[in-house]
């Protein structure tokens, strides 16, 4: 079994995906665009270029992403995606690249728990949290 986060994204998940891929590393996998679906699935025009379904790697670790359907986005409530560093210095840039357009819900720094820890949202709404933790955390 796999678990893995689905995130979802307000007419901007390719921008975010190319985003994700400069700013973190990322690995692009897989996309397919609405218009690829079957001929009768009820999709406007201007939609047929969103994502329907994408497949990202970042480290090796999977997330999958989409455009929620016309009307349907909700900004994401209740979870972040985790991101665990072992180098202090590339998890914080890799927070300030995330936090980057976006906004910081708590500065990266050292924690009791932490090497280097930071809460943001990035510019497509997607809440993140970077860590870099202590040995056996």
């Amino acid at each position: 079994m796999q678990v893995n986060p689905y995130l979802f994204y307000n007419g901007n998940c390719e921008e975010a995906l190319n985003y994700y891929q400069k700013a973190l590393g990322a690995q692009i996998e897989a996309k397919m665009p609405y218009g690829d679906g079957p001929a009768d699935m009820p999709v406007p025009a201007d939609w047929k270029t969103k994502i329907m379904h994408a497949r990202i790697t970042i480290d090796g670790e999977v997330l999958m992403a989409s455009d929620a359907t016309p009307g349907d986005y909700k900004a994401p409530q209740g979870i972040y995606v985790a991101l665990a560093v072992d180098d202090p210095a590339e998890a914080e840039r890799r927070f300030k690249a995330l936090a980057e357009g976006g906004t910081v819900r708590m500065p990266f720094g050292q924690t009791f728990f932490s090497n280097g820890f930071g809460i943001c949202v990035d510019k497509f709404g997607i809440p993140w949290m970077v860590n870099s933790p202590k040995e056996g955390m």
